[in-house]
């Protein structure tokens, strides 16, 4: 099993947006373009909080009705305590249309206290107000009013949320753009890699913007070979 980060590791990622961590998973060729990542149903709640990395721990809720399989809270809190820190907390909504928070000022702050940095959740979240303040991030599909009936039925097996399958311990990165997988057996090498990628951009941007941009010289920089006359 690969170690966990280190805190300065980890620091590294936070400095890095998440569309930047995309493009240099990219470079790794380790899986699709077009995988590994949620899709635009999941938005930034907080995204003056900047980049949220952590390790998931993962769930499911049902909040329209009750039900006689509802888990104890602290069925999920011994979760947490199984996954590496920082935590985000991944909660799969199954309710078809999400009517009930599992997320406010209550439940944020209580796993914030157990090492918890943000969650992510296909449901919705509340008290965005009171949360926002304790720096605890939220990735949600919608806010909501009411907590309904919601509880927990499921913890620590994979779940989807926007697209992507998250499995227990799954390095997420996320911030105003979205949340995206990282691969673990790359993720030490991600910031050098994001250097390179930014690197070359900027060749192509500061050219962009000189007032000797032309069509030529970007066919250059993007590497692409000169038609002969």
């Amino acid at each position: 099993m690969t170690e966990p980060l280190t805190e300065q590791e980890l620091d590294a990622l936070r400095t890095i947006t998440t569309p930047t961590i995309a493009n240099a998973i990219e470079t790794f060729d380790v899986r699709p373009r077009s995988a590994g990542f949620m899709d635009s149903s999941i938005r930034c709640i907080f995204p003056e909080l900047g980049a949220m990395v952590g390790y998931a721990v993962t769930a499911k809720i049902r909040a329209r009705e009750r039900s006689g399989k509802a888990l104890a809270p602290w069925q999920m809190w011994e979760e947490m305590a199984k996954i590496a820190t920082p935590r985000v907390v991944v909660i799969e909504d199954l309710d078809p249309d999400p009517i009930g928070s599992f997320w406010g000022e209550v439940n944020g702050s209580i796993y914030k206290g157990l090492g918890g940095v943000g969650v992510v959740t296909n449901g919705g979240v509340r008290d965005l107000p009171e949360v926002r303040a304790t720096g605890f991030h939220f990735f949600a599909s919608c806010v909501l009013v009411s907590h309904a009936y919601v509880h927990l039925v499921e913890v620590g097996t994979p779940v989807s949320i926007g697209g992507l399958t998250v499995e227990p311990g799954d390095l997420l990165h996320g911030d105003e753009h979205g949340v995206t997988n990282i691969p673990i057996e790359i993720a030490r090498e991600i910031p050098r890699a994001a250097e390179r990628v930014e690197t070359h951009e900027r060749r192509i941007i500061d050219f962009a913007r000189s007032a000797g941009v032309s069509v030529d010289g970007l066919r250059k920089l993007f590497g692409a070979p000169r038609e002969e006359a």
